[in-house]
C-alpha cells in the first residue's frame, strides 16, 4: 500500500540577525500551515507543520531528506510553504534571469537549487506534490522561469509575501560569502530526478503572493475548491480553477520537473493510493 508523507510550513516573521534588522511581519502563514495540515491528515498522510522559528533550513532539509530516504515508488510527498519570497543574484549562471527564487526561512534563505537537489534523493516512481503561496514562486521548485519583467516595491498598498528590495540586497551583503558558497558547492552538473516533481505556486516568478482575512489568497482558493475533499478533476483543473479565483495581477503556476509520470497528471489531487 502506498504510504504519504508530508510537511507543511508556515512562516509569520524570520530571524533578523541573519537578515539584517529585516523581520518579515506576516500574519496569516502559520494559518495556512494549519489549513494544508488538516487537509493532509484528512487524506491519510503522515503530517507535520513547521512553524517560524522552528522553520529553519535545517529543520525543513532534515524533513525533506527524512522523506526522500523513506519514500518509495508509489509513495507521496507532500510540501507546503506559506512565507516570504525571495529572490538572490544568480552566481552560478544557471539561471535565464540571473535570478534564484527563494522561501525565506527564519534563519535563512533556501534556494530553488538546493530545492532541486533535494529532489533528486527520492526515489524514482515517487510522487511530489509542492504548493508554494510566496513571491516570485513560479519556478521555485527549479523549472524554467515564468518572466522577467521587474516589479515595484509598492505597487497596491497589498500585504504582499515578498522581501523588499532594501532588505534583499542587504541580507545579501551581510551574508555574500554563505550564499555564493551555497550555490557554487551544489553539484555540477545537477543529478538527475528519477521522481515526479509537481509545482503549483502562488503566483509567477515576476508577481507576488498575497494574504488577507487569516490566509494566503492562493492556500485560501485552493481550500474553498476543496471544500473538505468534494473537489473532482485532476491536477490541471485544480490549477485552472485556482487561477480563476486569483486576480489577473496574481496567477499561480504549474509545472513537472523530474520523470513524465502520466498516471500522476491523471489524478486527483493529494490521492496517496
Amino acid at each position: 500500500m502506498a504510504q504519504g508523507i508530508s510537511l507543511h510550513i508556515g512562516v509569520n516573521d524570520v530571524d533578523p540577525d541573519h537578515y539584517n534588522g529585516w523581520s518579515g511581519p506576516l500574519k496569516a502563514c502559520e494559518n495556512d500551515a494549519d489549513d494544508m495540515h488538516r487537509l493532509a491528515v484528512d487524506q491519510g498522510f503522515d503530517a507535520t507543520v513547521l512553524k517560524t522559528a522552528a522553520a529553519t533550513r535545517a529543520g525543513v532539509t532534515g524533513h525533506i531528506e527524512k522523506a526522500a530516504g523513506v519514500l518509495e515508488s508509489g509513495d507521496f510527498f507532500l510540501l507546503t510553504y506559506a512565507g516570504h519570497g525571495g529572490q538572490l543574484k544568480d552566481v552560478d549562471g544557471d539561471e535565464e534571469d540571473l535570478k534564484d527564487e527563494t522561501w525565506c526561512l527564519f534563519d535563512g534563505q533556501l534556494l530553488d537549487d538546493e530545492l532541486n537537489v533535494l529532489w533528486a534523493q527520492f526515489a524514482g516512481g515517487v510522487r511530489i506534490l509542492l504548493l508554494s503561496d510566496s513571491c516570485h514562486s513560479g519556478s521555485v521548485s527549479k523549472g524554467m522561469s515564468a518572466g522577467t519583467k521587474a516589479i515595484a516595491d509598492d505597487d497596491d498598498g497589498g500585504t504582499y509575501r515578498f522581501m523588499p528590495r532594501k532588505a534583499a540586497v542587504d541580507t545579501f551583503k551581510k551574508n555574500r560569502q554563505f550564499y555564493a558558497s551555497l550555490q557554487l558547492d551544489l553539484p555540477d552538473p545537477r543529478p538527475s530526478i528519477s521522481a515526479t516533481v509537481r509545482l503549483i505556486s502562488g503566483c509567477q516568478d515576476n508577481q507576488r503572493s498575497g494574504e488577507s482575512q487569516g490566509n494566503g489568497l492562493f492556500t485560501r482558493a485552493l481550500t474553498t475548491l476543496w471544500e473538505g475533499g468534494k473537489f473532482e478533476g485532476d491536477y490541471d483543473r485544480l490549477h485552472r480553477l485556482i487561477c480563476e479565483a486569483l486576480p489577473d495581477r496574481q496567477q499561480p503556476n504549474q509545472l513537472v520537473l523530474g520523470t513524465p509520470n502520466p498516471d500522476y497528471d491523471r489524478q486527483r489531487p493529494f490521492a496517496i493510493g
